[in-house]
């Protein structure tokens, strides 16, 4: 196959260390969960939600612009949009659209009313999590469609968080539940495949140079 041909012929080019920490990261990479935030005004909320999912080892974020545009602050994801797939969209209608057409649940996070708390939450298909701003939650538009609605139980007068700080205390929550179960929740070895070229092309700097040399030879 002409993708494993070219990635151990790319992978002369980068450290034994590099190459094992790939495999290793992606062993933990799912897409069983994925997280999609509609329309956030502050870029660095964006940014920090993307780089919690690639903490805690989600591969696919959604994201709603058609509001205020491109909202990713690179300085606070701290390079975590190059190890994620970041999908980008005008209207949250076309997110809907494409998360249910992959076969997933949309759940909408929610800072309270009829709902289900985090520690009670049973996940059981792939799940799509929705976050909206913190001033005015998810629009009427996904809060219709969703198929649940998911909640973090406090006890204080504070009845919202930020949602960066939600999207890190749910992730690591669910993500945690989810590796200990019997669900399929690992990436396909194709798709791991697909990671490891991808990330081993991302550190060659002269890699279009390499890439023409390979193909020259191939």
């Amino acid at each position: 196959m002409q993708e494993a041909s070219l990635l151990s012929y790319l992978e002369n080019f980068i450290s034994e260390e590099r190459k094992k920490r790939f495999i290793s990261v992606l062993e933990q990479r799912t897409k069983f969960i994925t997280v999609a935030m509609e329309d956030v005004y502050q870029l660095h909320n964006t940014s920090a939600v993307i780089r919690s999912c690639e903490s805690f080892g989600i591969q696919e974020v959604h994201v709603v612009e058609g509001k205020f545009g491109k909202r990713l602050d690179k300085n606070i994801s701290m390079g975590a949009q190059q190890w994620v797939d970041l999908h980008r969209y005008n209207n949250v209608d076309e997110t809907l659209t494409h998360l249910k057409k992959e076969g997933y649940q949309i759940i909408a996070t929610v800072p309270q009313g009829e709902s289900t708390e985090l520690h009670d939450f049973k996940m059981d298909k792939k799940t799509a999590l929705f976050f909206g701003t913190e001033r005015d939650g998810l629009t009427d538009r996904v809060l219709k469609q969703a198929d649940g609605f998911l909640t973090i139980p406090m006890v204080g007068f504070t009845e919202s968080l930020n949602i960066s700080v939600s999207a890190a205390i749910i992730l690591q929550h669910l993500t945690s539940v989810l590796r200990k179960s019997e669900l399929p929740w690992k990436l396909k070895p194709s798709e791991i495949l697909e990671k490891r070229l991808d990330w081993t092309k991302k550190s060659i700097k002269s890699i279009e140079e390499i890439l023409i040399r390979f193909n020259r030879e191939n």
